[in-house]
C-alpha cells in the first residue's frame, strides 16, 4: 500500500525505469500517480492503495496474421493503464475509469448478459467468470484507473484494461498464481464471449508479457511465446507512431473482411485457417482458387499471410543476432506487403492518411530507418524507426501534415502487468 506522501518522497523512482524505459520524466510520473491517489481518495475515502500497471502494446511484425493462427512480433510499451485499488469484504467490484461512467458488478451473479455486450461491465463479469471456472478466488474491490494508451491508435487500450482487471483478481485473491499468458487468455475469453467481440490473442499477450515477444499461434490454446531482449535505442533509433487523425467510423466491415477472405482460401482446401495449409499447396492451386473464389484480393491477402509469417521468423533471428540493418529491411518489406497485398491502408479513395504518412516518412528518412502501417490499418497510425539525428526534423515534417502532437515516441517496457507498492 502506498500514499501520496510516499510518492512525493520518490518511493516509486526505482520502478519507473522498468515500467517506462530509461528515458522518463520522474516529475511527470510522480504527479500522475499522486493525481490517481487523490482521485481515489475522493471517490472511495481511501488514503492509501495498491498500485497496478498494465502496458499498451505495439505490433512490430505479423500484420493481420494472428486470426489465422500465424506468427507475430510485438512489444509492451511505456504507455500504460494504471490503477489504485483496495480490496473489500463484499462481492462488489467497482471500477472507475477516468472519463467514463462508474462500472459496478455484483460478482454473486456471473452469468452472461446480452445487455452487457460492448460494455466494461461485460468484460469485468466475464473475467470474473473465467477465474471462477478455473477454481480460483474472486471478490470485491474498489479501483480507480487512468490511461495514457492512445485510443484508436493500434496500441490496444481495450486489451490493457482487460488484462489490468485480470491482474487485480490475480493479485488480490490468488497470490499472483497466473502467468501473464494465462491472464491474456482470460482477457480474450471475456472479450470474445461477454463483450461480444471476436479477436485474436496478440493484443492481450503483448500487454501482459513485458518486453519484446514473438508469438506463434499454431496452438491457439497454448501459443508459443518467446521473449527477445533488444533495445532499439542502443542502435541509434527512436521507435515512433504517427496518428494520422483518420476516423475509425464504419470500418468494421474492412477489418472483418481480412480474416474472412483469408479463411475463404483455407476453406477451399477444407481447412479452417491458412495456418493449416502450405504456401506450395496454395500456389499450386491458385488458378482453381481464382476461378472458385472470384476474389483476387483474397488471394493477395493469403500471399501476404504466408510471407509475413516467414518475415516474423527472420525478424526474430535478426534481433537475436543484433542485426539491426536486416531487421529494418524486413520492417520495410512488411509495410510494403501490407500496402500492396493485404491492402489495409485505406478504404475511401479520397481519405488516405496512412499512405500519406508513409510517403512523408519515405521522403524524410532518405533511405534510413523503416516504416510500416501499425496494427489494424485503414485509419489510425503508422510506425517508424527514426535515426536519432533525424528525429527532430522528421517530427516537424509529420506535424506539418498531421498537426502538433501527432507523433508519440515509444519505449519498450521491461516488465509484465504488475501490482506494486
Amino acid at each position: 500500500m502506498i500514499n501520496v506522501k510516499s510518492i512525493e518522497n520518490n518511493a516509486l523512482i526505482d520502478i519507473y525505469p522498468k515500467l517506462y524505459g530509461k528515458k522518463f520524466d520522474s516529475s511527470y510520473l510522480n504527479k500522475r500517480y499522486i493525481s490517481l491517489l487523490k482521485t481515489h481518495q475522493t471517490l472511495f475515502n481511501k488514503n492509501s492503495a495498491l498500485l497496478f500497471s498494465t502496458a499498451g502494446r505495439s505490433e512490430l511484425g505479423g500484420n493481420h496474421t494472428d486470426h489465422n493462427l500465424g506468427k507475430v512480433l510485438a512489444a509492451s510499451i511505456n504507455l500504460d493503464t494504471i490503477a489504485a485499488v483496495n480490496k473489500t469484504n463484499d462481492n462488489i467490484a467497482i471500477l472507475n475509469s477516468e472519463g467514463f461512467p462508474e462500472v459496478k458488478v455484483d460478482l454473486s451473479n456471473l452469468d452472461y448478459r446480452k445487455d452487457e455486450e460492448n460494455t466494461t461491465q461485460g468484460l469485468l463479469r466475464g473475467i470474473a467468470y473465467a477465474f471462477n471456472q478455473k477454481g480460483l478466488k474472486i471478490g470485491g474491490f474498489l479501483a480507480n484507473t487512468t490511461t495514457n494508451v492512445l485510443k484508436g491508435s493500434g496500441l490496444s487500450s481495450s486489451a490493457a484494461i482487460e488484462v489490468l482487471c485480470a491482474t487485480i483478481f490475480n493479485n488480490l485473491y490468488n497470490e499472483d498464481v497466473l502467468s501473464p499468458i494465462e491472464l491474456a487468455k482470460i482477457s480474450q475469453f471475456a472479450e470474445n464471449t461477454y463483450y461480444g467481440k471476436p479477436s485474436g490473442l496478440m493484443d492481450q499477450c503483448a500487454c501482459a508479457s513485458g518486453g519484446i515477444i514473438s508469438i506463434d499461434f499454431k496452438d491457439n490454446i497454448n501459443p508459443k511465446v518467446i521473449n527477445i531482449p533488444f533495445d532499439f535505442k542502443k542502435f541509434g533509433y527512436n521507435l515512433i507512431i504517427v496518428d494520422t487523425k483518420g476516423s475509425h467510423d464504419d470500418l468494421t466491415h474492412c477489418y472483418s473482411a481480412i480474416p474472412s477472405e483469408m479463411k475463404a482460401v483455407a476453406n477451399y482446401f477444407n481447412k479452417t485457417v491458412l495456418r493449416e495449409i502450405s504456401y506450395d499447396d496454395f500456389f499450386n492451386n491458385i488458378h482453381d482458387l481464382r476461378d472458385n473464389l472470384k476474389n483476387d484480393r483474397a488471394l493477395l491477402r493469403a500471399i501476404h499471410y504466408f510471407n509475413e509469417n516467414k518475415r516474423v521468423e527472420d525478424m526474430v533471428i535478426a534481433l537475436k543476432n543484433n542485426d539491426i540493418n536486416k531487421y529494418l529491411e524486413l520492417v520495410n518489406k512488411s509495410g510494403q506487403s501490407s500496402y500492396n497485398y493485404l491492402q489495409n491502408l485505406y478504404d475511401k479513395p479520397i481519405e488516405q492518411g496512412l499512405g500519406l504518412a508513409l510517403a512523408v516518412l519515405e521522403t524524410s528518412l532518405e533511405g534510413e530507418g523503416a516504416y510500416r502501417v501499425h496494427g489494424g490499418g485503414f485509419a489510425g497510425t503508422v510506425q517508424a524507426y527514426i535515426p536519432f539525428d533525424k528525429t527532430e526534423k522528421i517530427i516537424k515534417n509529420l506535424e506539418t501534415v498531421f498537426g502538433i502532437g501527432c507523433v508519440t515516441e515509444l519505449n519498450i517496457r521491461e516488465i509484465p502487468t504488475i501490482a506494486f507498492a
